[in-house]
């Protein structure tokens, strides 16, 4: 069993290196490559404006304003002016560029997440908080698209820029500039020794935001239960818990991240400083021009400035990289429920049934087995139901049958079949399932009926409601103020019992060989729920219902009774002895 919990980072995790994030990012960049050749063009004509421009000044002061050539001065200037303009263009279209590649491929990378999400199976989301994940999607891919649209090419213009500066100070002295770039050496190394922790905090002050997220969403969404309960007391105490986690996180993450800016401008200056001090004593000997030392500080802050740059660019890089390994993280997931081939052949008993259970074996985590040998099977057209206490099994039961689950060992078959060997589509037109707690997306009443029905799907509401009344289910619509127009939006806009009226059709319409009714009528009245059975007594007679329910009534007519519990599953006969059991379960546990 794979085990899905998202990991929180520890202090020896390693993290992604520059290489590895353009390998992981490749897919997302393979159709950005003109945009961003275009922008790394751009780059190197900005920082070729910004190299030539020292060496032009030196050369003006040398040889017109020593000699009060007021002519080449301005001819020189207007050269200037170019150059500048030039480099202010393409600065322009590097920030232009890059700023519509990095929104390309958040959304790309966002719309890629998602995707994955939805592949994954409900082990993954019953372990991992929502909040967390909407955190991933969210503030981490933002992050990456912060650094691609802003900081990435401002990374490799200072390097160029730094590295051009570097030359020129060498190529122009090599005693001067070797003394001059002696600071970014000791700079380097201490970069080297602090780029680990700054990413470790980058990665925890995330880890620590998920978290808080995870709190909101939780509170949020139970809010009704939290007032309730009168246990605001409590989620604030959570919610400051949280809060001052992030906070510490974050502030520890700020330092980390800005702790370079002071060492790279300490190291800029020192060098200015030995810089003037040399070069005042090569001029004195003769060696030196004042054109050139002026040439030589400009170049010294060409290479310096970009380098306090970098102190910025390189942290807003480790926070990316930090993103990159909490989202590479989610996309490596695969999931176990997989289509396999037919597998082994049935057993004459699970050929003959719509649905059977061989020898499963199950549990959620390894140490707690909810279903242990479990064998039985279910033949077509009959209603079978599901009984036992609370916590017994039934509702994981019911799960294996529709595979939102696999076992842990066994097989479980459907129509004869390997149920892993269906396609999801194939699986999900012939099994219908009522969750015990419905759930409706944003639309309307008609939309929440259609959804994955790939028969009407493209039915227009006067289609669909002839289907409806011609399968007995136009009556529900009653319960409805405006029918299949009825909105259902994310506040409460319709009742519990009438979210469960619309799980009903919808899975009804499906006219499925299996249909799984788990509390399906627990928030309906008495006369809807007989209207209910009225309904479900009209299914195709091939269709087999699965029931589990604790209203007596509701199971009083199965045709056959299964007693669940302590993993288990007992054949239980009639109805008084599926009474006795329950009872007797009931005061057991």
């Amino acid at each position: 069993m794979i085990n899905y919990q998202l990991k929180t980072f520890e202090k020896g995790d390693k993290t992604t290196t520059i290489g590895g994030a353009v390998k992981s990012l490749g897919p997302l960049l393979r159709d950005e490559v003109r945009p961003i050749v275009i922008s790394l063009v751009a780059v190197i004509v900005n920082s070729g404006a910004n190299l030539l421009s020292p060496f032009i000044i030196a050369y003006i002061i040398d040889k017109y304003i020593a000699t009060k050539d007021f002519h080449g001065v301005l001819m020189y200037s207007g050269i200037l002016a170019v150059i500048y303009l030039l480099g202010l263009v393409a600065a322009y279209v590097q920030t232009k560029v890059m700023g519509g590649v990095g929104r390309r491929v958040l959304f790309k990378l966002r719309n890629r997440i998602f995707t994955k999400l939805q592949e994954l199976p409900v082990a993954f989301f019953n372990a991992n908080k929502a909040g967390d994940l909407i955190s991933r999607i969210n503030s981490d891919t933002d992050k990456l698209n912060q650094f691609f649209s802003q900081a990435l090419l401002q990374f490799f213009g200072n390097i160029f820029l730094m590295f051009g500066a570097g030359a020129f100070l060498l190529l122009l002295n090599v005693r001067l500039g070797a003394a001059s770039l002696a600071p970014a050496l000791i700079v380097i190394v201490i970069t080297q020794l602090l780029s680990t922790w700054i990413n470790r905090t980058s990665r925890t002050s995330l880890q620590a935001l998920g978290g808080m997220s995870a709190e909101i969403q939780e509170s949020l969404a139970n809010f009704k239960v939290v007032v309730a309960f009168n246990r605001l007391d409590y989620f604030r105490v959570k919610f400051d818990s949280a809060n001052k986690e992030n906070y510490s996180a974050s502030v520890k993450a700020g330092v980390a991240s800005n702790i370079l800016t002071p060492i790279y401008g300490v190291a800029s200056n020192a060098a200015q400083i030995v810089m003037l001090a040399y070069g005042i004593v090569l001029i004195a000997s003769g060696n030196l021009t004042v054109g050139f030392l002026i040439g030589f500080l400009l170049y010294v802050n060409n290479f310096y400035t970009p380098l306090r740059q970098l102190a910025s660019v390189w942290s807003s890089l480790q926070l990316a990289l930090a993103s990159l390994d909490r989202i590479s993280e989610v996309l490596g997931l695969g999931s176990d429920i997989k289509v396999i081939e037919s597998g082994k052949k049935a057993p004459p008993s699970a050929a003959a049934a719509v649905l059977s259970f061989d020898r499963v074996f199950f549990s959620y985590t390894d140490d707690k087995e909810v279903l242990r040998d479990v064998s039985f099977a279910l033949e077509k057209g009959k209603t079978y139901a599901l009984v036992g206490p609370t916590g017994g099994g039934k509702t994981t039961t019911a799960s294996l049958m529709a595979r939102l689950y696999d076992p842990s060992m066994g097989t479980v078959y459907l129509g004869g079949r390997d149920i892993r060997s269906y396609e999801a589509g194939e699986r999900a037109g012939k099994i219908g399932f009522i969750l015990q707690e419905p759930f409706l997306f944003s639309g309307t009443v008609g939309e929440n009926i259609l959804y994955g029905n790939e028969e009407y799907g493209s039915y227009s509401n006067e289609k669909l409601l002839g289907v409806l009344e011609a399968r007995g289910l136009g009556g529900l619509l009653a319960r409805f103020e405006k029918g299949l127009d009825t909105n259902v939006g994310a506040s409460d806009s319709i009742s519990l019992g009438q979210k469960q009226l619309v799980a009903f059709i919808r899975a009804v319409l499906r006219a499925p060989e299996l249909l799984i009714l788990d509390e399906a009528t627990a928030n309906i009245d008495t006369v809807t729920e007989q209207l209910l059975e009225e309904i479900l007594r009209k299914l195709p007679k091939e269709t087999t219902k699965v029931i589990i329910a604790h209203r007596l009534n509701t199971i009083e007519n199965a045709d056959d009774i299964f007693f669940v519990n302590a993993g288990t599953v007992v054949h239980a006969g009639s109805f008084a002895h599926a009474l006795e059991m329950l009872m007797s379960g009931k005061r057991a546990s």
